[in-house]
Order: structure tokens, then C-alpha cells, then sequence
């Protein structure tokens, strides 16, 4: 609206009738009501001045990304964090991208790499857990973790690695040369 404002004071100062080769009244008119209708979009990024831990290896993914699963149903449904490093790989923030059922849970990798960009990550770590206790990733654990590389590969935002999680261990994509 103020980007409007500013226009209209540009190409009509004093508020008199305008020429052809100014913004008409009408044309004025119809662009204050398309941007009543339009969403005003505003990026911020706010870090805590905390650091957060250093990624340095699977293990250390797989114990930060352990805090982040609810222990009251680690064993019960799937659940899909991701966490956001800087270039010194440190942990900016985690992100429940997803909550699922027994057997399985929807990440959308739009919404990912959306909040990669909003803290402006330089790499990501991905984690789901299997209820079952099973380490062994599903053919759609493999799909997704693909797209998500690949979309890293056009933004530029690395995928470090994506961890099976449970509490008695991990499978780790990277260890296993599957990214």
C-alpha cells in the first residue's frame, strides 16, 4: 500500500487531474483495489544469539535430532525433522516438517526447502523415525530424500544427510552412500 501511495504522489503531486502521460484516477483506483486484495508478503529472520551445536558427523546429527522427537510417541507414529545449519554447520533451528501415523508420514518438500530459505540455511540434516524400531528405509524414504537433493542442488542448499531415527540407533543415508 505505501509502494502505492509513494506512485500516486509521483505521478499526480498536487492531487490535480491527471494527462495521458500520468497514472489516471482509474487506473490509481483499480490498483488500490487489486492491492486490497493481494497478501503483502514480508521476509524477517530473527536468530537467537545462542549458537547452536556443530554437525560434524551422522552421530551428531542423529543425538540433535533425537531431542526433537516427542518420547511419548517415538514407538508410535512417524515423525518427519528436519534441522537448519549454517556454513560453519551449526544447528540455526529444527522444524517438525511433518506428523504421520504408524506407518508412514507426508513431507512436503516445498514447505522444507521454504523454511531453508527463510533461515537462510546453507545445509540441511533430514530425520524421520520407524515406529517399528526398523532401520532399513522404505522405496519412499529414498524418493523423497532424491527430490530433496535435488532441489538443494537448484537452490544451493546442501543436503548433509537424512537419519532413520530411533532410540536404539540410526541409518544414516550419507554413511550408507545414498546421497
Amino acid at each position: 500500500m505505501e509502494l502505492l501511495q509513494s506512485m500516486i504522489k509521483k505521478h499526480n503531486p498536487s492531487g490535480a487531474s491527471t494527462t495521458d502521460k500520468t497514472l489516471t484516477d482509474t487506473k490509481l483506483c483499480k490498483m488500490i483495489a487489486l492491492t486490497d486484495n493481494v497478501a503483502e508478503i514480508q521476509i524477517s529472520y530473527q536468530p537467537t544469539s545462542r549458537l547452536g551445536p556443530v554437525i560434524s558427523s551422522s552421530q551428531d546429527a542423529y543425538e540433535e535430532l533425537l531431542k526433537w522427537f516427542p518420547e511419548e510417541t517415538i514407538h508410535l507414529q512417524e515423525h518427519f525433522v528436519v534441522l537448519y545449519l549454517n556454513r560453519a554447520n551449526r544447528v540455526l533451528g529444527a522444524y517438525l516438517a511433518s506428523t504421520g501415523g504408524m506407518t508412514g508420514t507426508v513431507a512436503d518438500p516445498r514447505l522444507i526447502m521454504s523454511v531453508a530459505l527463510k533461515t537462510a540455511a546453507v545445509s540441511v540434516v533430514l530425520g524421520h523415525n520407524h515406529p517399528s524400531g526398523s532401520l532399513k528405509p522404505s522405496r519412499s524414504d529414498e524418493v523423497l530424500t532424491r527430490k530433496l537433493h535435488e532441489a538443494g542442488l537448484v537452490l544451493d542448499i546442501n543436503i548433509l544427510d537424512h537419519i532413520i531415527v530411533t532410540t536404539g540407533g540410526f541409518f544414516s543415508f550419507t554413511d550408507n552412500s545414498m546421497i
